[in-house]
């Protein structure tokens, strides 16, 4: 398989009203674009719930991660988080740019190795990994990333079974300490950062990194080529990722000393935010305009490797970084079509078809996603009201949203919804998934072919003596 790198198309940002990104906006009519369609058409032509991908935004926005690294630290490498937004169509693109992948899980892998990604460009992490998992993994040439003891040893019989090389690298367990009294968010867990670090299943000790590397030296078909950490969605502040990156060399050092190998690349994860000026949501803390920027990121976290790497005479290694949210996120939006509207006594539900099955960190961040009406997208809010979905629970998608009044058949979108949605939309009440339509100028395409009622029961089966217990005269 060839894998040639295919020019990326030149962008061009829309010149909207008002701007939501450099591809999504308030059009000339007044509604919600994304990029050259009106999402109002795009609402009636392909029904809702629905997801929109903006492609030139989702290509800006690696551009931004990329550009920005590889000003302060040519030799940086982007490998998206494939977890963030799985469409075959999303990994095309991300292919065309010249993006890795960080992939969980056989499923994961396959669907980035069937979009022909370089599996070179290519990462296996899990705290679990299954044998077929490994397997495909070895068959194909990605890296694997350790963390567990056992792994080594089953890599190394699976890759001389398929008479393979295989390239590993180590999932740390960072000490973090600068960060004992930084707080994150509360989605990771209670603590501070430190704590929320420790606490999570991920990584090996220095000691237990110590053995693996010295184990892996002695067999014939592995090749040790970089160290891992996740810092994961628990700050947007950039020195918090800094502390990390500087660790990272840190122990780069330790391993050096203590088993004569220095780690040629080094992977700082993902968990990079993005900030609006809206703040993606009301009364958002941390995804305002004052949120760092690719840029900021970039500068502190070389910054602090090439510090510890001439503190320590190390060389400089490659960088590779794992965004997913940061690069999906901004390029997506949710819409939902407005159905019943009740007024309480101190509140007024909106109901949507949209819902958390469909926006599951709504659920969990009560100010995530800001909300848009889709028509007249700019009106002045007049009300406060409680956006929910039709399942039988709160359901509540948006509550405390200000928004001018709305009326059966209108149509609201969710900002910032293209990481973490469709990859991680739920079933509960029987809901069928949503379609996902992509936009290029003014082309709308459909991505993900919306769920049928077939493809939900399909997958039950009754046993022939239920059903003779059901129908037998």
């Amino acid at each position: 398989m060839s894998h040639a790198k295919i020019r990326a198309p030149e962008l061009k940002p829309v010149d909207y009203s008002t701007k939501f990104g450099e591809f999504i906006g308030i059009g000339p009519n007044g509604n919600l674009f994304v990029d050259g369609c009106d999402v109002q058409d795009l609402a009636e032509r392909f029904g809702t719930p629905l997801y929109i991908i903006s492609e030139n935004q989702l290509r800006q926005n690696y551009r931004a991660f990329r550009d920005a690294f590889q000003k302060y630290h040519p030799d940086t490498e982007i490998l998206f988080a494939n977890k963030s937004n799985n469409g075959l169509a999303i990994r095309h693109i991300m292919n065309q740019e010249g993006a890795g992948g960080d992939c969980f899980g056989a499923q994961e892998m396959y669907m980035a190795l069937l979009a022909g990604t370089n599996p070179k460009s290519l990462v296996l992490n899990g705290s679990n990994k299954q044998d077929e998992e490994l397997e495909m993994a070895i068959a194909n040439g990605l890296c694997i990333n350790i963390d567990a003891m056992d792994e080594l040893d089953r890599i190394a019989a699976i890759a001389e079974r398929l008479n393979c090389d295989v390239d590993i690298g180590i999932r740390l367990k960072l000490d973090l300490e600068p960060l004992r009294n930084r707080m994150g968010v509360s989605m990771h867990g209670p603590g501070t950062l430190k704590q929320q670090s420790d606490s999570t299943k991920w990584g090996m000790t220095r000691e237990q990194t110590v053995e693996i590397v010295k184990r892996a030296q002695a067999m014939g078909r592995i090749n040790l080529k970089e160290t891992h950490f996740h810092l994961s969605r628990m700050s947007n502040d950039p020195a918090d990722f800094a502390v990390m990156a500087r660790e990272m060399i840190t122990w780069s050092g330790y391993i050096r000393d203590n088993t004569g190998w220095t780690p040629p690349c080094i992977d700082i994860g993902g968990g990079w935010t993005f900030g609006k000026w809206y703040g993606t949501g009301p009364n958002s803390q941390l995804d305002d305009d004052k949120a760092p920027t690719p840029d900021d990121y970039a500068r502190l976290c070389v910054g602090a490797i090439k510090e510890e790497a001439e503190r320590l005479g190390l060389p400089l290694p490659k960088l590779r970084l794992e965004p997913g949210r940061a690069l999906s996120g901004p390029a997506g939006v949710a819409v939902g079509r407005v159905g019943a509207i009740k007024t309480g006594s101190t509140k007024k539900w909106v109901n949507l078809d949209l819902s958390t099955n469909h926006l599951s960190w709504a659920s969990i961040l009560d100010w995530y996603y800001h909300a848009v009406p889709v028509k007249n997208a700019g009106a002045a809010p007049t009300e406060t009201v409680d956006l929910v979905g039709p399942l039988c629970n709160s359901d509540e998608i948006g509550p405390h949203r200000k928004l001018p009044e709305l009326s059966r058949g209108d149509y609201v979108a969710f900002l910032d919804a293209g990481g973490y949605t469709e990859s991680s939309a739920a079933r509960y009440n029987a809901q069928l998934l949503p379609a996902t339509v992509l936009v290029s100028g003014s082309t709308a395409e459909i991505i993900t072919e919306r769920e049928q009622l077939k493809d939900v029961a399909g997958r039950f089966r009754v046993p022939p003596r239920l059903l003779a217990a059901s129908f037998a005269p």
